[in-house]
């Protein structure tokens, strides 16, 4: 551990550095300067120019801090491949799952190792078959009753024990609904790190670590975390952001089906039964087109004019988190940071000014359409296209003039 101290034999108590610490505790005592228990460790004091150099840190390491640094070390370079987890839901892949294979081919190719998937289910034989035509080295399947419905005890068991049997260095899976809920418990299961809501990854020249890009503090800024001494590597990557891997005519890559002790796949809990969003018509994350609404609309009943434009058009409805905060639409149609982020190929946005929080979950869209009264709402400067005027006019002449072709 680090340490801050005043060396008291050398300090003559000119009080030079009291004034430098933030939080007060610098004090006089005896006709010295001490350092209290309030010092948090930020180091101001030490950019004093003391006359003395009294001030010093020194590093402490505790016996049984050593000891546990010795007893999670590990050879990284018995480490190797990259892993893919397949993501289904009802016997169905999801299309992260495809996103996260073409990331994961790329990684694959510039290491020089294998790409496997990794696909947990029950009556998989269809779904495993389907990643065959994606250039896939290898398919672990593990097909029980007990996993036919995503549970985050069995799931985050199964993955956890065969990567300690098979040692991969690298673990990507989707930051869904799902891959959020157990990934986590795959982490802490392989005492090993976790990146996640990562929007880029690469690998590092020198040491080979994966480098796991993520926006921070609300899209501001971009933060690389390299897990350096530890294995796996596990990322969870935003939907539609990676372009997804090129189905193959002919399939490659071999099926390997374990089997696990029922301790591992069994839950402690029971699953009832799973209950639709019957407001989400069209899947938003899926959707080719989608008409979002903010709290640009002026009242709730006018999420009614996205609707019908969104009908007009085959689109999903969107909305801003503003809009769901105030409780005018469900959660399950928020689109940004915190909700859902989201890659159409039309992006319709009305009434909504472009928070940061917002255009980092749609901002890659091809095409982006605003609709705002206001000339100088920063979503004017994203939009392919924008129209500046009473969306309240806008949007059922427009609907109209759809519904007339």
């Amino acid at each position: 551990m680090s340490v801050i101290y005043i060396k008291k034999d050398i300090c003559n108590g000119c009080e030079i550095c009291i004034p430098s610490c933030p939080f007060g505790a610098i004090e006089m005592q005896e006709g010295v300067a001490i350092i209290t228990e309030a010092c948090t460790l930020c180091g101001a004091c030490l950019e004093v120019v003391c006359p003395l150099v009294a001030i010093v840190k020194e590093e402490i390491p505790k016996a049984e801090e050593i000891s546990e640094a010795k007893r999670m070390q590990i050879d990284v370079t018995t480490y190797s491949g990259v892993w893919v987890f397949a993501e289904q839901r009802k016997g169905i892949l999801q299309s992260v799952t495809f996103e996260l294979i073409g990331e994961g081919q790329k990684l694959a190719k510039t290491l020089g190792e294998e790409l496997a998937a990794v696909l947990l289910g029950y009556q998989m034989d269809s779904c495993a078959e389907e990643l065959r035509y994606y250039n896939l080295d290898k398919i672990y399947v593990v097909d029980s009753p007990e996993l036919e419905h995503f549970q985050d005890d069995s799931y985050s068991k199964s993955l956890a024990q065969l990567a300690k049997k098979y040692k991969p260095g690298i673990i990507l899976c989707g930051a869904t609904n799902i891959g959020r809920s157990f990934i986590p418990q795959v982490a802490i299961k392989l005492s090993t790190g976790l990146t996640a809501d990562c929007t880029g990854l690469s690998i590092e020249d020198t040491t080979r670590d994966l480098l796991q890009t993520r926006p921070a503090f609300g899209g501001n800024i971009f933060a690389t975390i390299v897990t350096r001494r530890h294995r796996p590597q596990i990322a969870t990557v935003r939907h539609k952001v990676m372009k997804q891997a090129s189905r193959s005519s002919v399939k490659s890559g071999e099926i390997i089906k374990e089997s696990l002790p029922i301790e591992f796949i069994k839950n402690r809990t029971k699953f009832i039964k799973s209950i639709e969003d019957l407001e989400e018509t069209v899947n938003l994350a899926e959707a080719d087109i989608i008409v979002s609404g903010g709290r640009g609309l002026g009242d709730p009943k006018y999420f009614s004019l996205v609707e019908d434009l969104a009908k007009a058009i085959r689109g999903a409805v969107g909305a801003s988190r503003a809009a769901v905060d105030a409780g005018w639409i469900s959660y399950a149609h928020q689109v940004g940071q915190t909700g859902k982020t989201v890659c159409p190929k039309v992006y319709v946005a009305c009434g909504i000014s472009g928070a940061i929080q917002h255009l980092v979950g749609m901002q890659s869209s091809e095409i982006i359409i605003a609709i705002n009264k206001d000339p100088d709402a920063p979503i004017f400067k994203i939009a392919t296209y924008g129209v500046v005027g009473n969306l309240h006019e806008i949007l059922p002449a427009l609907t109209k003039r759809i519904l007339s072709h």
